[in-house]
């Protein structure tokens, strides 16, 4: 049986590391834990300490994603567990990670239900994350931006320095498995609310939605994403001189310039295929 190591990124957790650390010592005692203290100002390290587990300290807040790539480098385990440290995540789904990852899987992602989401407005985000991630890598995926999953080390290892140091960790070692050709699974798990003060901003929601779906072209496919933007700009260019021909007989500059931008996106597209090709050659 693998070796285990559980991850836990914190910032300012004490309160939900003092519900979740009894339980992942008591289930998992032969588990390493770690907790990655990101520059925490309250009891998080003090929590720790009472529970024995390892801790890890950054002098000053990096985020989060910071946090998972310290965890990786620094645990010993064959396989990593990451979850979060304010009581969102239940120790007791990690066996059924582990039973999945038992199947050959070099990823299990733990799926939340419809009741975990934070807000409406989420869920609703969450959804439209999934479902475009799935149609750029052919495979569906059932939570895009979970940050409870199961995961061989050694192959984690291989994209620490393509993952993000703030929130969108979970998105691009997706991506990055899928376009590596590692196999990734999901399991359903329903999330508790988190105890005490949320990290993200909901002001940034909006551009956090762009920065993913950006982030999943260009993590896997880019031209998935840009060929048909080019080609709906070709119809609309098209479209535009038909209508302009046959009415007044002439060809405008609005033609003119959605078809150079037909072109200069799938030029761009391409160019980021090959990027994308060289971010992976190692």
């Amino acid at each position: 049986m693998d070796t285990l190591s559980i991850v836990l990124p914190a910032k300012n957790e004490e309160y939900g590391l003092g519900i979740v650390l009894p339980e992942l010592c008591e289930k998992f005692p032969e588990a390493e834990v770690i907790v990655v203290d990101d520059g925490s100002t309250d009891r998080t390290v003090e929590i720790c300490e009472k529970f024995g587990v390892k801790v890890i300290s950054h002098p000053y807040s990096i985020g989060n994603g910071a946090a998972v790539k310290t965890g990786a480098r620094h645990a010993s385990g064959e396989t990593l567990v990451f979850m979060d440290a304010d009581s969102q995540h239940k120790p007791s789904d990690i066996q059924a990670l582990l039973l999945k990852m038992d199947e050959g899987f070099d990823m299990v992602v733990g799926a939340r239900s419809n009741s975990s989401q934070a807000t409406f407005g989420r869920l609703v985000a969450n959804k439209l994350y999934n479902k475009i991630a799935s149609m750029v890598v052919g495979h569906k995926i059932k939570d895009l931006t979970s940050g409870f999953r199961a995961v061989k080390a050694s192959k984690f290892r291989e994209f620490l320095y393509l993952l993000p140091n703030g929130f969108s960790y979970p998105t691009t070692s997706t991506m990055a498995f899928f376009r590596n050709g590692y196999s990734v699974a999901y399991h359903p798990i329903h999330a508790n609310q988190r105890k005490g003060k949320s990290h993200i901003n909901p002001m940034r929601e909006g551009l956090r939605f762009l920065l993913i779906i950006v982030k999943v072209a260009t993590l896997y496919s880019p031209l998935k994403i840009f060929a048909p933007a080019a080609l709906m700009n070709l119809v609309m260019g098209l479209g535009l001189y038909s209508y302009t021909f046959m009415t007044e007989g002439r060809f405008t500059n609005m033609s003119l310039l959605l078809f150079m931008g037909s072109i200069l996106i799938f030029i761009f597209g391409l160019l980021a295929e090959q990027i994308t090709t060289l971010m992976y050659k190692k």
